[in-house]
């Protein structure tokens, strides 16, 4: 099975479309999303459309959860903060009930899915380091778990009390060991990487492949400002941080 990882799209349309467009090319078998469909930026309903009936499951994001009142902003930054109380006040009756019927995890074939952490799902936690993946491990028995939220993409490799972490595009994975694979953003890279990302898991052939694309930066930065979103997370889509 070729399986598309799609995870932390905010809400950037111009993002999820140069993606979806490469994963129709590419003919995947299947496709799921990680999370964070809404936040940040200005098109959460159009996101959450697009993507709806192109993906065999999902798992909601703090965002969504914030965006649906089922998380506290008091963790978020002025900005963040803003925005979600934008995207709350702009979703449709359908994109809300949508986001809140989402699981914090879900299985596909050998491999975990969910949006920050397998130890605490709910608790948003970042896996940024071998000390965060090492008790992360002990949360799941799959071979694999797929995990966004930090937009910073790697993957954790462990083989007995070996711990191994990679930030390379293509990670062949190698049987009696684990991973952790964080995939990359689709709407807002913070790897220094404007491009957006997705990642492509060939379980027959053991590779995970994290594919980065140009889209149209400019368009979403306008759709940001015309929305009297704040100016920082149109900017931030330039740089990718």
């Amino acid at each position: 099975m070729r399986l598309a990882i799609v995870s932390d799209i905010h809400a950037n349309l111009e993002a999820l479309d140069a993606v979806l467009a490469d994963i129709d090319a590419r003919q995947v078998d299947d496709v799921v999303c990680l999370g964070d469909f809404v936040g940040y930026g200005a098109s959460p309903n159009e996101c959450v459309e697009r993507l709806r009936p192109r993906i065999s499951g999902a798992v909601i994001g703090n965002h969504d959860a914030a965006a649906v009142g089922r998380l506290s902003l008091g963790d978020f930054n002025s900005d963040a903060a803003t925005a979600a109380r934008w995207t709350e006040g702009s979703l449709s009756a359908e994109s809300r009930a949508y986001l809140e019927g989402l699981p914090y995890t879900i299985g596909r074939g050998a491999a975990l899915l969910v949006h920050a952490s397998p130890l605490e799902p709910e608790a948003w936690h970042y896996v940024l380091s071998p000390t965060d993946a090492a008790e992360e491990f002990e949360a799941f028995v799959e071979p694999i778990c797929f995990i966004g939220h930090s937009h910073f993409p790697g993957a954790f490799e462990r083989a007995g009390e070996e711990m191994r972490y990679s930030r390379l595009s293509e990670v062949a994975t190698q049987p009696g060991r684990r991973y952790i694979v964080n995939v990359p953003s689709v709407g807002q890279p913070r790897d220094s990487d404007p491009r957006a990302g997705y990642a492509l898991w060939d379980d027959q052939r053991g590779i995970v492949q994290h594919v980065r694309l140009e889209y149209d930066v400019d368009g979403a930065m306008k759709r940001i400002r015309d929305a009297g979103l704040p100016p920082f997370l149109a900017e931030r889509l330039r740089w990718g941080e």
